[in-house]
């Protein structure tokens, strides 16, 4: 017995040893120079083109024949979207989780807590929770009355989900407006049920008129839920990578171009894909098993995890097979904290993380700092349509 238990234990180790120095040894991918030409010339080519910067050329890109954007629609869509008199307590509303401050008009949980005189919130924490990131910055999602998501979810960002094609993180949701209305039902959310949504929305004089004006049938639950996915499509924020695209070769640094050719090179781009960077598809995480190994410390305890960070919660996505929507990378340097359940903090983290467990590479430091200048080229203001009625 002990000699089987010892050459059991060797087996274990050698297979260790080498999985350990094959991590160590992989080569880091070589990228090649491109010049501004080229490099726009290929991320064109793969899909990444610019967010669209006029009103008509959005609507060309994501209007839906089931539900047509209208102006009238979109303004009652906003509307809906700040109004928290749509939740259970009256006291949460859509932009409380998807937070971003356009005019000060909305400020979500956080921004209304710093907007208090006696706030004792960090002058660091009052300027980033000011991003245009239409996240909550919270590492778990609260719903109505502070409610959390049963998995310990976090809140995935809002803009520019009207080039995506799949929703929330296990993807399984395939409109905007399927979504809204099972963020209105939920209890971890808006906590409220289509009978009651409508009579609250009927007391209201100027819903009344907006929903006519809207719709045909007036108001309904349906609608309210068209009408914000509408006004949804609407937040885009483009980028100095939109201008870049465009021909201004000094939007974005040379570090930002080195790191959009390792984007591309090393097969980021195989996911995050498709004008928003990502939404498109939904694909196993952690793909690559063996890449655990390269986080190995001395009590091997990533060997023995599924993901490589904490599961709090314990969600494993669609189906329970580890399967997640691809998260847009637009704005992502503004989303903190990342993956499903905001276990890591730090933009550098995620994209080493990333590297490792998806494609199978060792990334150098400078590499992993391309690739984050490259990403804070996503960061864009809201454009306002508005202007172009």
């Amino acid at each position: 017995m002990k000699k089987l238990l010892f050459y059991s234990l060797l087996i274990a180790i050698t297979a260790l040893s080498t999985l350990v120095t094959i991590a160590f040894v992989l080569p880091s991918k070589k990228v090649p120079n491109y010049s501004d030409g080229k490099l726009r010339e290929l991320a064109l080519s793969k899909g990444l083109k610019p967010l669209p910067a006029s009103f008509d050329k959005l609507v060309e890109l994501v209007d839906d024949a089931s539900n047509p954007m209208t102006h009238k629609k979109i303004a009652l869509g906003e509307e809906l979207f700040f109004d928290t008199n749509l939740s259970k307590t009256k006291t949460t509303s859509c932009a409380t989780c998807h937070s971003f401050d356009r005019d000060l008009k909305n400020r979500g949980a956080m921004l209304s807590m710093l907007a208090q005189e006696d706030t004792k919130i960090s002058d660091c924490a009052a300027c980033h929770l000011q991003d245009q990131s239409g996240v909550d910055r919270f590492t778990f999602a609260q719903g109505d009355a502070g409610v959390m998501h049963p998995n310990l979810l976090n809140t995935q960002s809002i803009l520019n989900v009207g080039f995506a094609k799949h929703f929330t993180w296990s993807g399984e949701v395939s409109s905007i407006k399927e979504q809204s209305e099972n963020s209105f039902r939920a209890d971890y959310k808006m906590n409220m049920n289509p009978q009651e949504l409508e009579l609250r929305l009927k007391e209201s004089a100027k819903y009344s008129e907006m929903f006519i004006e809207a719709f045909d049938d007036g108001v309904s639950f349906e609608n309210a839920a068209k009408a914000i996915e509408t006004y949804v499509k609407t937040l885009v924020s483009r980028a100095p990578y939109d201008r870049f695209l465009e021909g201004d070769n000094s939007a974005i640094s040379n570090e930002a171009k080195r790191g959009l050719a390792n984007f591309i090179s090393f097969g980021c781009k195989g996911c995050h894909n498709g004008i928003a960077f990502g939404g498109q598809s939904i694909q196993r995480f952690p793909l690559r098993e063996f890449a655990q190994l390269y986080d190995i410390k001395p009590n091997i305890e990533t060997l023995h995890r599924a993901f490589p960070f904490e599961n709090s919660g314990g969600f494993l996505g669609k189906d329970n097979g580890h399967l997640f929507r691809v998260p847009i990378l637009r704005n992502v340097t503004k989303t903190s904290p990342y993956f499903h359940n905001g276990a890591v903090a730090k933009i550098r983290e995620a994209v080493n993380i990333m590297a490792k467990h998806q494609i199978g590479l060792n990334p150098t430091l400078e590499q992993i700092d391309e690739i984050v200048a490259f990403l804070r080229t996503l960061e864009g203001e809201i454009v306002d349509y508005e202007e172009q009625k």
